[in-house]
C-alpha cells in the first residue's frame, strides 16, 4: 500500500515537472515569435539625420511640406524608394499618420549617427573638455578654429549639445552652441554696428585688455522650473563664521519682520572657508582644514533658511584665495624676483588664467548646489588683483598666462564656463564687480561690465559710497553723505549704457553699504542708518536698477541690521 502511494506521488511530481518544462518551452517559443515580429517591425523604424538641425520632408510633388528636427522617429512606407526628375532619391515615409517623402541620405536606423557634420568652426572662444559630464578642462579653442567632428554626446531638439572634436593633436568636447558650420560665420561678430564696433571705441590703456576682443553673442538665460528666482531680491548677507551660522535662527526671525526674501551666505571667502567641503578636502586641503563649520552644521543652517521660504545665494571668492595658492603654488600669480607666489594685499592670488583654479571653484559651487541646496552661486573677486600696474610693467609678476589671453578675456571665459557647468545642476550664476567696471573702459583688473553682464544671470556691483573718491563726479560734498544722488547718478550715467552694450544683459542686483563710513574716510566717521540705506536703494531703483539689493556688512552684525530695519521693511518696486 505504501509503495503504491509513493509511486503515485512520484508520478504526480513527474507530471508537474513536465508541465513546468512545457510552459517554459512554450514561453520561449511565444516570446521568440513576438521578438521576431518586433525585430521585423523595428526594421521599419528610422530616424531623421543630417548636417542641419532641421530636415525637410516633401509632399508628392517633391515640394517641402515642413521641416522636422533631426532625430525624430519616422516609419518607412513599404521601403519604397522614388526619384524626382533631377535624380534625387527619396524614401516614402509615414509621419503623424500622413505620407511624405524624405531624401534617402537623411534617413538612418542608427540613432547614434543622427548628426553628420564632419567639420565645425569656433564662433565664440570656448572650453575644450576631456569629459563633458564632469567639466574637466584640457584646453581652449579660439574664434575661427576649424574642428574635425568625430562624434557627439546627445541631441536636444535636433541640436548637438557637445561635439567630440579633434584639433591638432588634441581630442575633446566643445559645446555645440559655440560652433557654426561656416568659416566666415565663425569670424563674424554679432550685430557689429550695435556691439563690436561700439565696444571697439572703449579705452584699454590700463592693461586689462580690449573690449572689442570679448564676446557679445546672445546667451540663453535659464529659468528653472523647480528653482524660481524672486522677481526682486531683497537679501541679507551672512558670513560663514561659526558665530553667524550657529545663530541663523535669529537672522531668520529678523528677516520675517521685513521684506527680506533672500540670504547671501558665504561658502568660501579668502582665509575664511565656511564648511568642511569634500571638494576642498580633495582639491585644497588647507581650505578644508581651516573651515569654520562642520559640513553637517552648515547644511542644517542652510536648510533652516530654505525651510523658512527664503531664496539662498552662495558666495564664493574665486581669484583671491590664500589657502588654495598655498596648496597649489603652480597655479598662483608668481613674483619673478623670488620665484614664489606674489604677495598682494597680504594674500596670495590664484591666477585667473589657470584652468585648475576654474575647476576647483566651479566644483565647489556644484557641490554646494547639489548637497546644500543653494538656488544661486555668486562669484566674488572675479578679477585680477588691482593696483599692480607698475609691478606688471616692470616685469615683476608672472600671471602664468598659458593661452596668451587678455585679462578681460579670461574673466569672461571663466564665467562662461561657470554658467555652463552650474546651469547643468539647476542653479543661477551671479558675479560681483567693482562699481568702476561700469565705466567706459576695460579695468586694469579685467572687469568690463557689458561682457560680464552678457554671460551671467545676475550682475552685482559694489558701488559702496565710501569706496568712491571724496568728490567723485564733481560732487560738492563728500559723496558718501549723498547716497541717493551718488547711486542714482552712477546707475543712470554708467550702468544703463553698459547694459545696452550687452545683447543679453543680466539682472542688475546691487550690493549696498550697510556699515558706517570709517574715521579715515570721514573725520569722526559717518553713520549709515536706515535713512542712508533707504537712500541708496531708492537711488538705484529710480535709475531703473530694480533687480534688488544685498546688504554688505562684513561682520553680518544683527544689531546693525536691526538698527536699519525701517529700510528693510519697505517695498521698492
Amino acid at each position: 500500500m505504501d509503495n503504491k502511494k509513493e509511486r503515485k506521488i512520484k508520478l504526480k511530481n513527474i507530471i508537474i515537472f513536465l508541465i513546468i518544462i512545457l510552459i517554459i518551452i512554450g514561453s520561449c517559443i511565444y516570446f521568440n515569435f513576438f521578438d521576431n515580429i518586433s525585430i521585423k517591425k523595428d526594421n521599419n523604424i528610422y530616424y531623421l539625420k543630417g548636417t542641419e538641425v532641421e530636415i525637410p520632408i516633401y509632399n508628392e510633388k517633391f515640394e517641402i511640406e515642413e521641416n522636422l528636427k533631426r532625430g525624430i522617429l519616422i516609419t518607412l512606407y513599404n521601403n519604397d524608394e522614388v526619384s524626382d526628375e533631377k535624380g534625387n532619391v527619396y524614401n516614402k515615409i509615414t509621419y503623424n499618420d500622413n505620407v511624405y517623402y524624405v531624401l534617402k541620405d537623411n534617413v538612418t536606423t542608427n540613432k547614434n549617427k543622427l548628426a553628420t557634420e564632419e567639420v565645425m568652426y569656433v564662433r565664440t572662444p570656448a572650453t575644450l573638455y576631456s569629459d563633458i559630464e564632469k567639466g574637466t578642462i584640457i584646453g581652449l579653442v579660439n574664434k575661427g578654429d576649424e574642428l574635425s567632428i568625430i562624434g557627439y554626446d546627445k541631441l536636444e531638439q535636433g541640436r548637438v549639445n557637445a561635439y567630440k572634436v579633434k584639433i591638432g593633436e588634441q581630442t575633446g568636447y566643445v559645446y555645440g552652441k559655440y560652433l557654426v558650420s561656416n568659416k566666415d560665420l565663425s569670424l563674424a561678430y554679432y550685430e557689429p554696428e550695435k556691439y563690436h564696433n561700439v565696444h571697439a571705441l572703449s579705452g584699454h590703456s590700463l592693461g586689462g585688455g580690449s573690449a572689442e576682443n570679448l564676446d557679445y553673442y546672445p546667451v540663453d538665460k535659464p529659468s528653472f522650473e523647480n528653482n524660481k528666482m524672486p522677481d526682486v531680491v531683497y537679501s541679507l548677507y551672512l558670513n560663514g563664521g561659526k558665530d553667524v551660522i550657529s545663530n541663523v535662527d535669529s537672522y531668520i526671525e529678523f528677516a520675517k519682520t521685513t521684506k527680506i526674501n533672500s540670504f547671501v551666505v558665504d561658502i568660501k571667502d579668502n582665509e575664511a572657508p565656511a564648511y568642511t567641503s569634500d571638494v576642498m578636502k580633495a582639491m585644497s586641503p588647507t581650505n578644508y582644514n581651516k573651515a569654520s563649520n562642520s559640513k553637517e552644521d552648515y547644511k542644517t543652517a542652510i536648510q533652516k533658511i530654505k525651510d523658512a521660504g527664503f531664496y539662498v545665494i552662495g558666495r564664493i571668492t574665486v581669484f583671491k584665495d590664500k589657502y588654495y595658492a598655498e596648496d597649489h603654488p603652480e597655479d598662483a600669480i608668481m613674483d619673478t624676483r623670488t620665484n614664489t607666489s606674489f604677495l598682494h594685499s597680504n594674500t596670495y592670488w590664484p591666477s585667473p588664467y589657470r584652468r585648475n583654479v576654474w575647476m576647483f571653484n566651479v566644483e565647489l559651487a556644484k557641490e554646494a548646489v547639489t548637497e546644500m541646496g543653494f538656488n544661486e552661486i555668486q562669484f566674488d573677486y572675479v578679477r585680477f588683483p588691482d593696483r599692480v600696474l607698475q609691478y606688471e610693467r616692470n616685469g615683476l609678476m608672472d600671471f602664468r598666462n598659458e593661452y596668451a589671453e587678455e585679462k578681460a578675456q579670461a574673466i569672461q571665459r571663466f564665467l562662461m564656463y561657470a554658467c555652463d557647468e552650474i546651469h547643468k545642476v539647476g542653479a543661477y550664476v551671479s558675479a560681483d564687480v567693482f562699481g568702476e567696471s561700469a565705466h567706459k573702459y576695460v579695468t586694469a583688473y579685467g572687469q568690463y561690465w557689458s561682457a560680464i553682464s552678457n554671460v551671467v544671470d545676475v550682475i552685482s556691483a559694489m558701488p559702496y559710497p565710501d569706496h568712491f573718491n571724496k568728490y567723485e563726479y564733481n560732487f560738492k560734498e563728500p559723496v558718501w553723505t549723498k547716497p541717493y544722488e551718488l547711486l542714482n547718478f552712477w546707475g543712470n550715467t554708467y550702468v544703463n549704457p553698459r547694459q545696452e552694450g550687452a545683447s543679453t544683459p543680466a539682472i542688475v542686483r546691487t550690493w549696498i553699504q550697510t556699515y558706517d563710513v570709517p574715521n579715515y574716510k570721514h573725520a569722526g566717521g559717518y553713520k549709515y542708518g536706515a535713512e542712508q540705506v533707504e537712500a541708496q536703494i531708492k537711488g538705484l531703483f529710480d535709475a531703473g536698477l530694480n533687480g534688488g539689493y544685498m546688504t554688505w556688512n562684513s561682520s553680518s552684525s544683527l544689531e546693525k541690521y536691526k538698527s536699519q530695519i525701517a529700510a528693510y521693511q519697505k517695498e521698492y518696486k
